[in-house]
């Protein structure tokens, strides 16, 4: 982290010793099927790319060459997946974005091409061929349906085997290729845009400041240019409307914006609720773990969570942090505003109970 991240490309062998991947090519496959899924397909034939998006009840065969299928948000589908992308907690949950599984045959691959956001990226089967480069020259070809370098100046090759990392800034540009069948992870790092947050966070602003007063023009003098806008009104309401923002206004508008689930994230409600009183005596024996398509941040004394800030109740605190960095809460007395909290969360399928007693 100090010497590498967001600086340089750094190639990590055998980052997980013995590593055993929890998701094979048919389970990949079966969550390319998935109606949840984000999944696109991508040939490359007669030197011409061409590009599907799931989800996908077909699949070329595996003994044709040069093609690909990734999935992303494998984690939000996969269990074992979820369990992988705990692994990369060190890097903060509000850039933590997903992992992306990818199976390509031989030859397989998506062209080069320049990510804007941090990746590590892990070989699960099989091998790849990496080529990377820094180069200022980043046009792409027009009209291809993926974003793909028009002149790619590769300065270093790797061949990543099962259990390698290749750790890759933003601005790198890069080009994988399979070497027989493969799989790879992807675990990405979201980086939005200051303009991609402009609008949202005006929107959180505007919806939380009382802005007083109305305008006024008193002493306003006839005009023979009705059209015109005045000089003065536009003085006027630009210091009125000029944005009141704070650091507490920002940090409001972030604990909710990057708590956000993704688009085709349903939560599954449980079948039959209990009650408050048995729900917590439930909990008090068992404990309770995330969703883990839930997203929990926290900031002093509030919280975002699945695109919701609240203030964290007096005594409750805590608790809310520790659920958000372990992602469970094990079993044991907890506060009456403690379990408040969590019996609602339960009611919108954004926890469960804990698997074991604590």
């Amino acid at each position: 982290m100090r010497d590498a991240w967001q600086r340089r490309p750094l190639l990590v062998r055998a980052a997980i010793a013995g590593f055993q991947p929890p998701v094979n090519r048919t389970r990949l496959f079966q969550l390319a099927r998935h109606p949840d899924a984000e999944t696109r397909l991508v040939q490359r034939e007669r030197g011409r790319w061409q590009v599907r998006h799931g989800p996908l009840a077909r699949l070329p065969s595996t003994r044709t060459s040069r093609w690909t299928v990734l999935v992303q948000g494998v984690d939000l589908l996969d269990a074992g997946a979820h369990a992988l992308l705990q692994r990369f907690r060190f890097i903060p949950d509000a850039r933590l974005d997903d992992l992306m599984a990818s199976y390509a045959t031989d030859g397989g691959g998506v062209g080069p091409h320049v990510d804007s956001y941090d990746v590590f990226l892990l070989q699960a089967y099989g091998r790849r061929r990496w080529r990377i480069g820094r180069q200022r020259d980043l046009r792409t070809f027009k009209g291809a349906p993926l974003q793909l370098l028009a002149k790619f100046e590769p300065t270093h090759e790797f061949i990543l085997e099962p259990g390698d990392l290749l750790y890759l800034p933003p601005g790198v540009a890069h080009e994988g290729t399979a070497l027989g069948e493969c799989i790879t992870y992807s675990i990405g790092f979201r980086a939005p845009t200051h303009q991609e947050l402009l609008e949202p966070y005006c929107a959180d602003l505007a919806a939380h400041t009382l802005l007083r007063g109305r305008y006024r023009d008193r002493g306003l003098a006839p005009t023979r240019t009705p059209a015109a806008l005045p000089e003065a009104m536009v003085r006027r309401l630009h210091a009125a409307l000029r944005l009141r923002a704070t650091r507490a206004s920002t940090a409001r508008f972030l604990l909710g914006y990057l708590s956000e689930p993704k688009a085709q994230v349903i939560f599954d409600r449980p079948s039959r609720l209990l009650g408050l009183r048995a729900f917590a005596a439930r909990v008090q024996r068992q404990g309770v773990e995330l969703d883990h398509r839930t997203r929990l941040l926290y900031r002093g004394m509030a919280i975002g969570i699945n695109g919701q800030f609240l203030h964290v109740p007096r005594g409750c605190s805590s608790a809310m942090r520790r659920l958000a960095d372990r992602r469970q809460l094990p079993a044991a007395p907890m506060a009456d505003a403690v379990l408040g909290l969590l019996h609602g969360w339960y009611r919108s399928g954004w926890l469960r109970f804990g698997s074991a007693k604590s």
